[in-house]
């Protein structure tokens, strides 16, 4: 079983360029497969030296750069187990994980640093990290097909984040079928701009290191720096959620002054998208496949893909068919094409660290219970409509506020929507939505609510609507639902 951290290894020699950091835009950092490789040894050794290696997990607190990956792969490559930690967390969080975890060594940059407990051995990526690197070649520890790779937490909405056990053969395995599904080759330059603590990341690292493509990475997202990175690099790969697409559209501009021609291939995950923003892709990148990812941390990540065996089109909205070696069924639905989805790949989670009961709850067999309800079309196209936990009834009836929400975004004049359950003394909860209106557009809340009512099930329509410039964002760029609700408070029709 190959180390997950020489992913990238027969590229090295090759002389090709793998990494393009735009921390500073004006002084781009660029680094070679050879270089990223030596790098990576470095700090396999550097950790090996301090008496680390197999099982022992290191926690990275930092935005994207080239750092981050050289930790990442490196603390593969020692046996180590990377701790990848959303820098948007409270320091409770952070020390949270931290402790659960059991981390030995942080590296970080300066500005997280006081989320680290006292106690804790840290490495500041721009201080001490030169010093700690220690250069020379370096042979991966051997692994085994389960042993951990990874431990990721889950993003804690609902409680405390939970480690997620991902294996060396399992992230293996999702890569090349991400590369083979995506269709990577090695003249591809795929922007991220995600946080790299996210799935979306990280597969998106792996999948693109597999062939030998070439990484464009942001610090963080920002819209602008986006669509100046694509003209200025010729990328042709965007990755991230529709939150971040639906704010590139938005630089109407800047869109018109820079060559976006390049990209070929958008993709987008952890959220639905609706039909008028594909449309804006569409119209922006008409060179573009637009690929719609379904995927969960502890599922695979990605278990569908967009290709239809028998070449059939993907339907608007669809996030995609099962790909090979994807088992799956539904469960507690309306019908047999409907319900909570549970999946079986190579890439499933072995489970959650230190949490037994969640983890008998949630996986068995190597089956996954995602919490996430999708239905099938007769074709065999999966389609998202909420989450179990979202689930709320209104007067009798079940309402998926994911299913409200791209109705309203079929709205020629809505941009996005985001609906949430209140109270209420007769119906026990009823959906307010949160709607972020097109340019110009002077739509107001009766309109919307007529539109809800004609489209769809009297029940579901809104009862109110608040018309906002921006839906919150969360670390991972998803609509902040609980900033929503925080707002909800201090509105006076609300």
């Amino acid at each position: 079983m190959e180390n997950l951290g020489t992913i990238f290894s027969h590229h090295v020699g090759s002389d090709r360029l793998a990494v393009i950091d735009l921390r500073d835009p004006e002084h781009p950092e660029e680094v070679s497969y050879d270089e990223l490789d030596r790098s990576c040894d470095g700090v396999a050794r550097g950790l090996t030296r301090r008496g680390l290696g197999a099982g022992d997990r290191i926690g990275i607190l930092a935005l994207n750069r080239i750092a981050y990956l050289e930790v990442l792969f490196g603390a593969l490559r020692a046996g180590c187990i990377p701790v990848p930690i959303n820098v948007k967390l409270t320091a409770d969080t952070v020390r949270f994980i931290i402790h659960d975890a059991g981390i030995a060594c942080v590296f970080l940059e300066s500005a997280w640093a006081p989320l680290v407990p006292d106690g804790v051995q840290c490495i500041d990526l721009d201080t001490d990290y030169e010093d700690f690197t220690d250069p020379g070649p370096f042979d991966p520890i051997a692994v085994s097909p389960l042993q951990v790779s990874m431990q990721p937490y889950t993003s804690g909405t609902t409680g405390r984040p939970k480690g997620v056990l991902l294996s060396h053969f399992g992230q293996d395995w999702a890569a090349r079928a991400l590369v083979e599904f995506r269709r990577l080759k090695a003249d591809d330059r795929i922007l991220i701009s995600a946080p790299f603590f996210h799935k979306n990341a990280l597969v998106a690292i792996k999948s693109a290191m597999l062939p030998g493509a070439c990484l464009v990475i942001l610090p963080r997202f920002s819209a602008a720096a986006s669509i100046e990175a694509i003209d200025r690099y010729k990328c042709t790969m965007l990755t991230g959620v529709p939150t971040m697409l639906h704010l590139v559209l938005s630089e109407i501009d800047l869109l018109e002054q820079c060559d976006i021609s390049s990209v070929r291939t958008v993709s987008m995950g952890s959220a639905p998208a609706s039909d008028t923003l594909l449309q804006g892709i569409e119209e922006t990148f008409p060179k573009a496949a637009v690929q719609l990812n379904y995927g969960i941390t502890e599922g695979g990540p990605i278990m569908l893909g967009w290709y239809h065996p028998d070449g059939q089109p993907r339907p608007v909205a669809s996030v995609g068919y099962p790909m090979p070696e994807c088992e799956f069924r539904f469960e507690n639905g309306a019908h047999e094409r409907e319900g909570e989805l549970v999946v079986r790949n190579p890439g499933v989670a072995l489970g959650y660290h230190n949490l037994p009961e969640a983890s008998e709850e949630s996986f068995r067999d190597g089956w996954f219970r995602t919490g996430d309800i999708l239905r099938r079309d007769e074709d065999g196209w999966f389609f998202f409509m909420g989450r179990v936990d979202d689930m709320f009834v209104c007067g009798g009836e079940n309402i998926y506020p994911g299913e409200i929400e791209t109705l309203l975004e079929t709205h020629p004049e809505i941009a996005q929507a985001a609906v949430l359950p209140f109270q209420h003394e007769i119906k026990g909860e009823v959906p307010y939505a949160f709607v972020v209106r097109e340019a110009r557009s002077r739509l107001d809340e009766a309109s919307v609510k007529t539109y809800a009512l004609e489209n769809g099930p009297a029940y579901a329509h809104p009862r109110r609507v608040l018309f906002l410039t921006d839906l919150p964002l969360t670390g991972t760029n998803k609509i902040d639902r609980a900033a929503l609700r925080a707002l909800s408070v201090n509105h006076s029709g609300l």
